[in-house]
């Protein structure tokens, strides 16, 4: 793997975690003010995130493929994204 390349990979589970501990807590607090039970805003709050990580990890991914296939090298894309 190439620096450029595992740097990519690096800024991308950074970007990744930070995103899902932001979606954790926007989920909790949207599902307790619609419940007003803590209860159910944790369980809601836990799944819903987990899954929008999942998908937020390979939809960033593809989007880097589909930038190397436009010739655009690992570094690059991650300018652009900064």
């Amino acid at each position: 793997m190439s620096h450029a390349h595992a740097n990519c990979f690096k800024i991308t589970c950074m970007k990744t975690g930070s995103y899902a501990v932001m979606h954790f807590l926007v989920a909790i607090g949207v599902a307790y003010v619609l419940t007003q039970d803590w209860r159910v805003a944790l369980a809601i709050g836990m799944v819903e995130p987990v899954v929008q990580t999942i998908a937020f990890y390979f939809h960033d991914r593809a989007w880097s493929k589909h930038l190397a296939s436009k010739g655009v090298s690992p570094a690059e894309a991650v300018e652009l994204r900064g």
